[in-house]
């Protein structure tokens, strides 16, 4: 179920749609350095791991400040692109998490096939959620809302399962899970439990 949403096109237009909301958001707040007003400074990506998608969601939602003493360019957070990484976010927690299931039909061999991505960068994204993920200020904001399931030595395959089992669709709990990787906010409608 979850390698079946990275080749469709409903996922990557539903995070584009958040990401248009967060760097709304970010627009009326104004620049972070000196508060002047923000101006649309996107620019083109060329982001791998996903279907065919429109030029519009290719692009990184960015700013650049109308004041001109300060001019600096500000980043909304993002749904769809993790930093600097070339492939989509999603792509990313999803084959990180498939990978993390141990089980024989999703090794590093059959998701570097599966979707043409290196082993080595497969092993980077490994190492990221295993060392870097658990011990930084943004996991450490949010990790008190989850239960004792969510264990920081199974990232991000737990916090998945968490949201798996608290959506109504895989395509729901990957949408919620990517917006709190991304924001450090919780979706405002989760199923109960």
């Amino acid at each position: 179920m979850l390698p079946e949403l990275l080749q469709t096109t409903n996922l990557f237009h539903l995070l584009h749609r958040i990401d248009i909301d967060l760097a709304e958001q970010q627009q009326k707040a104004g620049c972070p350095f000196c508060g002047g007003p923000l101006h649309y400074s996107s620019y083109q990506r060329k982001p791998r791991g996903g279907p065919e998608l429109p030029e519009d969601l290719y692009k990184r939602l960015s700013f650049c400040c109308g004041n001109e003493k300060c001019r600096r360019r500000t980043l909304p957070a993002s749904t769809l692109f993790m930093g600097r990484r070339v492939y989509f976010r999603a792509v990313i927690l999803i084959v990180t998490t498939l990978n993390q299931g141990k089980a024989q039909e999703y090794s590093k061999n059959v998701l570097s096939k599966m979707f043409e991505i290196n082993r080595k960068t497969i092993n980077r994204w490994i190492i990221f959620f295993r060392d870097i993920f658990p011990r930084s200020k943004q996991w450490e904001a949010v990790r008190g809302r989850f239960s004792a399931t969510v264990w920081n030595h199974n990232l991000p395959a737990s916090l998945v399962e968490y949201y798996l089992q608290h959506s109504q669709s895989s395509a729901q709990a990957i949408t919620n899970c990517l917006r709190l990787l991304a924001t450090g906010l919780q979706p405002v409608k989760m199923m109960s439990s």
